[in-house]
């Protein structure tokens, strides 16, 4: 009785004290909220979630003086709500509401399907329109803007909404699961870390294991190679496809999240997991195996306006639009498609059309690659019997899908982004066998983009269209969805995602993280549409502006008021009206699901009252101020550690420094200097290098033979070299000892791209001499690092295999850049095009 007693009274103790400690703010502790016996190792707790972390518990225990006259005492260990699910969050990346067969695509994805069948399909679900602020939006529950992504980062300016961090204030779902007793995980694309902070320097607070992500495994930027990737575990590069023949990142990607999820499994089978999955597929380049792209061989032969109406017809079948849904217009240069014009396809040539359904073809490999790897992530967790407890969300695209591939597509996505967008025909065909393999990096024409986005009008960067917005989502969790299979038509947009998890794992949002006052989240809960007796219920999200690069639209009740592009998102350079010349459109999407009858002009009361409620939306959520300058801000300036460096010093072997902190020698003068020594035997490698198979330059010793290579986006090689091939002086490698190689490089500016001549010599004897008529203007890698004395990625020729580490000394390498040569109007369509190769 006494022992009893003595047990109930430390219980109780131990009880005061977390209330006194403020563990649970001014909530008592209730029995509900600690597990097991207080103090002993295998008690839990559950908290209140208004403050994160909690403050730290006194020691509830007893001291003496010695230990057997003493009562050890463990802190409770946190964990969620009793029935809290793991939750699975899933991502695809440029891909619009027609490319699942889910919402009605001809490529099967039936990894989604399953999610669908088992849960829940939602036809009027939205994003942002571009990749990063969609991600931002959907990690934090607020709007784009309120967390600093107006734009991709690539495009941040000294605006609130605007500087592409995710501030303290703001905390993840990641960051309050994670203290609410998840493991939380993120694969796949990242593209959240501000381009000024993208570095091993770090620092590391907006890179994912600084967001509550206690695992990351993906790449940072907004695309990579999937053959030879850029990629990171946590904040360490690495190179898993280094001795691996067929590697593709898209199924190294769910073996490591399968790993991680048996791992964790192993250690601890009753934490609950947060895996956060975003594939790059189908992001551009389109590079799945082989298999996959076999699968569709002749599928597309019909075009891309043939394609919009067999989607279209089975949207109608499916349900998944309504059966009074009107498909949009082909774009044929109409006054209300702001006179944007898609070739038809009885238009082209046979080989256009035999080029333009090889691409359809990879792209449909791929998304259907990427689907089924999913796939395989959903069957871990049957396979661990945890199907029945998880929570998974399926969202099918980041955007609409891509219009970036320019009227032709490329083999190579480098081209497009350089300007390039007119690559002959018979250079294009070279490709069509190995289009999609790791000797491409490819992308398709803007038909197929809009095909993919039906029954809506746009594609991906459009914020005022649901060719740009409207995504694809399914949501299952067994148990608790009670009408299996069923669609929701609610409005919902991804700051729903993050109320809707914490509503179903019974965790409230906290008022303070880290010390720092949370913003409230914006989005609202997604869970009151799970009860079959809501299939109808009216939306809780009545109201939701969007905006990106100066094109908008709001959301009220069923209306829509859009903008008008004023330029298509694939014609580049064009001039922007003014901010009030916009044209407004006014839809009533209750009963005009696709955007296709405007009735601005018959409704000009309703479009005034729409127009204003925009404003009053965009002062709310950081929109203002507005700025359609769109992608020519890629040239603001911005934190930088290199910003108005034109000197550059490097000894040994240094790699993965990415591009925005490596000396840039586009369209200027530039010397560059290598002091290296020569050990008995000779040597040969990289002793610099920039970039690779799809454009770059490489700096070497090819048997000992000095070597400078300028890959012009993988269309011609310039090379200088000594010896015979090279006509210089130096026929011979270079002897043991100390020798100084300089490159030096006087450009044909002012303008981008231009030509130039260099002059390559050693030890003072020039030894070749070369003028070319040509240069890569705008971006000479996006996922390929500058590196000294090795080549991490891929190589810039076919004159070695990377690593291709320098055998002899680097001493010191010194890159002197003289001023960029460009006029102001030349830097505005640089940004332009160097923001749409990184969204």
């Amino acid at each position: 009785m006494n022992a009893r007693r003595q047990k109930t009274a430390a219980t109780l103790t131990v009880l005061a004290l977390l209330i006194t400690a403020g563990l649970f703010g001014s909530t008592p502790v209730s029995a509900q909220q600690i597990t097991g016996v207080p103090g002993s190792p295998s008690a839990t707790v559950t908290l209140d979630g208004k403050q994160l972390p909690p403050p730290p518990m006194p020691f509830g225990g007893v001291i003496k003086e010695s230990a057997k006259d003493s009562t050890p005492w463990w802190p409770p260990r946190v964990v969620p709500p009793k029935g809290a699910p793991n939750i699975l969050l899933i991502m695809t990346d440029d891909q619009g509401y027609g490319v699942s067969s889910t919402f009605g695509g001809v490529i099967p994805t039936p990894a989604m399907d399953r999610i669908a069948k088992a849960g829940l399909r939602y036809t009027q679900f939205h994003s942002t329109a571009l990749c990063s602020p969609t991600r931002a939006a959907l990690i934090t529950g607020r709007n784009h803007h309120s967390v600093g992504f107006g734009v991709v980062t690539e495009l941040s300016t000294g605006y609130p909404g605007y500087d592409s961090i995710i501030g303290p204030d703001n905390a993840t779902i990641g960051e309050i699961l994670k203290e609410n007793g998840y493991a939380t995980s993120w694969f796949g694309k990242e593209h959240n870390t501000p381009g000024f902070q993208y570095s091993v320097a770090g620092p590391f607070d907006q890179w994912p294991v600084g967001m509550g992500f206690e695992y990351f495994y993906g790449f940072m930027g907004g695309e990579t190679d999937q053959w030879t990737p850029y990629l990171f575990r946590n904040t360490t590069p690495v190179f898993p496809w280094v001795g691996k023949p067929g590697y593709n990142l898209t199924t190294d990607m769910a073996d490591d999240a399968i790993r991680y999820m048996r791992d964790l499994n192993a250690a601890a089978p009753d934490k609950p997991f947060f895996l956060y999955y975003v594939p790059g597929g189908s992001h551009s380049p389109h590079q799945p195996t082989k298999e996959w792209i076999d699968k569709f061989k002749g599928k597309f032969d019909m075009g891309y306006e043939k394609l919009r109406e067999e989607i279209f017809a089975n949207q109608k079948r499916l349900g998944v639009i309504p059966p009074n849904t009107e498909l949009t217009p082909w774009p044929d240069g109409q006054a209300a498609y702001g006179g944007a014009k898609l070739p038809k396809w009885d238009s082209l040539s046979v080989l256009q059309k035999k080029l333009y359904a090889r691409e359809a073809e990879v792209f449909a490999g791929y998304t259907a690659y990427t689907d089924n790897e999913i796939g395989r992530v959903i069957q871990e967790v049957q396979d661990e019997g945890k199907l029945d407890n998880t929570l998974i969300i399926y969202i099918c695209g980041d955007n609409g899908t891509s219009p970036e591939g320019t009227l032709e597509g490329t083999f190579n996505t480098m081209t497009a982004y350089n300007g390039i967008l007119d690559v002959p025909m018979p250079l294009q065909l070279l490709h069509y066998a190995d289009w999609g393999s790791d000797k491409t990096s490819p992308h398709m024409s803007v038909g197929w983009a809009w095909a993919f986005d039906t029954p809506f009008k746009w594609t991906k960067q459009v914020a005022s269209h649901f060719g740009g917005t409207r995504q694809g989502l399914a949501i299952s969790w067994p148990g608790h969805i009670n009408d299996v299979g069923g669609i929701r038509g609610q409005f919902h947009h991804v700051i729903d995602i993050v109320p809707t998890i914490l509503e179903a794992a019974g965790i409230k949002a906290p008022e303070e993280v880290n010390g720092i006052k949370q913003k409230p989240i914006e989005g609202v809960s997604m869970a009151y549409t799970f009860d079959k007796a809501n299939a109808n219920a009216p939306s809780k999200h009545d109201t939701q502006y969007f905006e990106m690069a100066g094109n908008r639209a709001i959301y009220h009740d069923g209306w829509i008021a859009s903008t008008m592009p004023p330029v298509p998102p694939w014609m580049l350079g064009a001039a922007m009206p003014s901010m009030n010349e916009y044209k407004w459109e006014l839809y009533n999407i209750a009963d005009d699901y696709s955007q296709y009858n405007d009735l601005a002009a018959k409704m000009p009361d309703k479009l005034k009252e729409m127009q204003a409620l925009f404003l009053t939306e965009a002062a709310k959520y950081q929109v203002l101020p507005l700025d359609n300058s769109g992608f020519a801000r890629a040239v603001t300036p911005r934190p930088s550690a290199v910003a108005g460096r034109t000197v550059f010093t490097y000894s040994g072997e240094i790699s993965g420094i990415p591009p925005g902190n490596a000396p840039s020698i586009l369209d200027r003068d530039y010397t560059i200097t290598a002091d290296v020594a020569i050990p008995k035997g000779g040597a040969e490698g990289m002793i610099v290098t920039m970039g690779g198979r799809f454009g770059g330059y490489g700096l070497y010793l090819l048997k000992g033979k000095p070597i400078f290579d300028y890959n012009l986006l993988d269309l011609t090689h310039y090379r200088w070299e000594g010896g015979p091939l090279g006509r210089g002086l130096l026929a011979d490698a270079l002897k043991p000892g100390k020798h100084t190689i300089v490159f030096d490089f006087k450009y044909d500016g002012p303008g981008p791209g231009k030509g130039g001549t260099g002059v390559f010599t050693v030890d003072g004897n020039e030894i070749a001499r070369k003028k070319i008529p040509h240069t890569i203007p705008l971006l000479m890698s996006i996922d390929e690092t500058f590196d000294v004395g090795s080549d991490t990625r891929t190589a810039v020729n076919n004159d070695y295999q990377v690593p291709f580490r320098f055998t002899g000394t680097i001493d010191k390498l010194t890159f002197n850049l003289g001023p960029e040569q460009l006029t102001d109007a030349d830097r505005k369509i640089i940004a332009e095009r160097l923001a749409r190769a990184r969204d």
